[in-house]
């Protein structure tokens, strides 16, 4: 399944969103105009859904609803979330799912439910606050997706939340993840915890996985060979791969001599192989050589030749939107007012579908946009 549709009431940077969404989307917009916090929507559904978060830790985790809330919200302060999802693009939801959250006007100011809906096809088939919600409002601090004795008829809903994966991956922790004591964050966001993920998977699933991904990362870094998991003599697990430089045979490497854009271009290949849920990306770019940026989209493809699954991705740059298979249906444009923040499809802009059908690519029509008005004048300070 993948996530058709998003409509969004005052969440965060938004007052209100109402966008189709297909298998790839990509997020541009200027800074602070909200891309992570729009990506932060499905996060937020995988916290609920997931086993040990649910409905309060998941608004806890974010400060609270009031931290949620749009500032420009005034009359109608309630936040709502609606998503459909269906079998494929362009095809009628299979399942619909909406959430309504206010806040205890006194007390310990709890979220609680305004409402939590769910249609199968055409049929609603939950609707609340119900008579039981009514009679005990305690209730309502708890949403039916996070319960396994309430979400029986809309399993597979909260199994997809469940699976969202997002990746924003830092070498740093990847090389050196002893240097970061503490709990670590849930979900592992930054990849402290990747190569433990690696080595969970079937050694024949692990190994075919890793030679996909060297033949995608062989266009990026032709010096490299022979990737594969190893193990320390203290059991911990490690990459390790062959350069061939200015030895003949080559030298073995293991990862904390890769670099940062072959650490992050593993764990972004490594993750679109990983599953078909729904996988958030923020700035694949960093860290990579331009003309490497240039190809990532056709990387990215080539490596889900067989695998497919829906990716929704932040970018702050024009050299990633350059390739041609990218259309202007693929991309969300983010554009900040003084009201909050306006989505929209970049196919719908008159003024960004007039430059590609001019013959720019969607990056060239898309990213001056974002640029900050005044800039230049950066470099006039002394």
């Amino acid at each position: 399944m993948i996530v058709s549709h998003l409509r969004l009431r005052n969440w965060r940077n938004f007052q209100q969103v109402d966008v189709p969404l297909r298998e790839r989307m990509f997020l541009a917009g200027p800074n602070a105009s909200g891309k992570s916090n729009l990506l932060d929507v499905f996060r937020f559904l995988r916290d609920i859904a997931k086993p040990g978060g649910g409905l309060q830790t998941a608004v806890e985790e974010r400060g609270g609803l009031s931290k949620i809330r749009c500032l420009a919200a005034k009359r109608f302060p309630q936040v709502e979330v609606e998503i459909h999802l269906a079998e494929a693009e362009e095809e009628e939801p299979t399942w619909r799912y909406a959430i309504g959250l206010k806040q205890e006007v006194r007390g310990h100011h709890k979220p609680y439910l305004a409402h939590e809906r769910v249609w199968h096809k055409e049929k609603e088939i939950v609707s609340r606050p119900e008579k039981k919600d009514r009679d005990d409002e305690l209730r309502l601090t708890q949403t039916y997706l996070e319960q396994i004795n309430s979400n029986s008829k809309f399993r597979p809903v909260s199994k997809y939340f469940n699976e969202v994966l997002y990746l924003h991956l830092v070498p740093q922790l990847l090389r050196h993840p002893d240097y970061f004591t503490g709990p670590g964050i849930p979900g592992d966001p930054f990849g402290r915890n990747f190569l433990e993920r690696m080595a969970k998977t079937p050694q024949k699933t692990r190994r075919a996985r890793l030679r996909k991904i060297e033949a995608a990362l062989q266009i990026a870094v032709p010096q490299l060979k022979g990737l594969t998991d190893a193990v320390d003599e203290r059991g911990v697990p490690h990459l390790e791969a062959t350069y061939e430089h200015w030895r003949s045979r080559g030298a073995k490497q293991r990862e904390d001599q890769f670099s940062d854009g072959t650490l992050r271009m593993i764990g972004l290949f490594w993750s679109l192989l990983e599953s078909d849920s729904l996988l958030l990306l923020e700035e694949p770019e960093l860290s990579l050589n331009t003309e490497i940026v240039r190809r990532l989209p056709g990387l990215m493809y080539k490596v889900q030749q067989k695998h497919k699954r829906q990716i929704l991705i932040s970018t702050h740059s024009e050299d990633l939107l350059q390739d041609t298979g990218i259309t202007a249906e693929e991309v969300l444009f983010l554009e900040p007012e003084s009201e909050g923040t306006r989505v929209v499809l970049a196919a719908d802009a008159p003024g960004i579908v007039d430059l590609v059908k001019g013959g720019l690519s969607v990056g060239e029509a898309i990213m001056p946009r974002t640029s900050p008005k005044d800039a230049r004048q950066l470099s006039l300070i002394p």
